[in-house]
């Protein structure tokens, strides 16, 4: 029986943070890449007003999902997770991209025990309301709040936009191998009981 479950972010934790950026280039004809993007907030990257940045995005947001390449090493740890841990997908995604996000599920073959799309960064109340023991994101400020707010442990997945400090209780990784590292040291009487 899997007595831990994990709440994991999808955009950016799962996915590339990469993800975006061909799309916004090829749209707004840039050429920004991963160390252009220093804050979560994409448009203060280029010179794009961000009433017409949303309403593209609107438009684009399923094929730009279901593009997306995962990180690397992510199917492959999320898959030996999967007979240990449950899977909680929280995302700030919405609603309308429900069957999409699914779908790339399977056709990336990266289980899942449930997807949650809150169309909203507060992710807080939905990682109570499942119980999760430690979640794994990208954005900071979601990262510091869950764990001061829940008390459990977070991954925060390192990219350019989220390198402010970080409290004791978030820890920064680079890759899913790291998290998997962190998460054998953190659940570490648990595994040793499954082996």
């Amino acid at each position: 029986m899997r007595k831990f479950r994990f709440g994991i972010d999808i955009d950016g934790t799962v996915t590339c943070p990469t993800s975006l950026l061909p799309h916004i280039n090829a749209q707004f004809g840039c050429n920004l890449e991963l160390e252009d993007i220093t804050e979560y907030d994409l448009t203060k990257a280029f010179p794009i007003d961000k009433d017409t940045f949303y309403e593209w995005y609107k438009v684009a947001e399923s094929h730009i999902y279901d593009t997306s390449p995962a990180q690397a090493f992510a199917q492959e740890i999320l898959t030996q997770w999967s007979t240990r841990y449950e899977l909680y997908y929280i995302s700030a995604r919405g609603n309308n991209v429900h069957e999409g996000t699914s779908n790339w599920f399977t056709r990336e073959a990266i289980p899942f025990d449930h997807i949650e799309l809150i169309g909203s960064h507060h992710k807080i109340e939905t990682a109570k309301k499942f119980g999760v023991h430690a979640f794994f994101e990208d954005k900071h400020d979601n990262a510091v709040d869950i764990h001061e707010e829940l008390d459990i442990p977070v991954i925060l997945f390192d990219t350019p936009y989220n390198r402010k400090p970080i409290p004791e209780g978030v820890i920064r990784v680079y890759d899913w191998n790291e998290a998997n590292q962190q998460i054998k040291q953190l659940f570490a009487i648990e595994n040793a009981l499954t082996k």
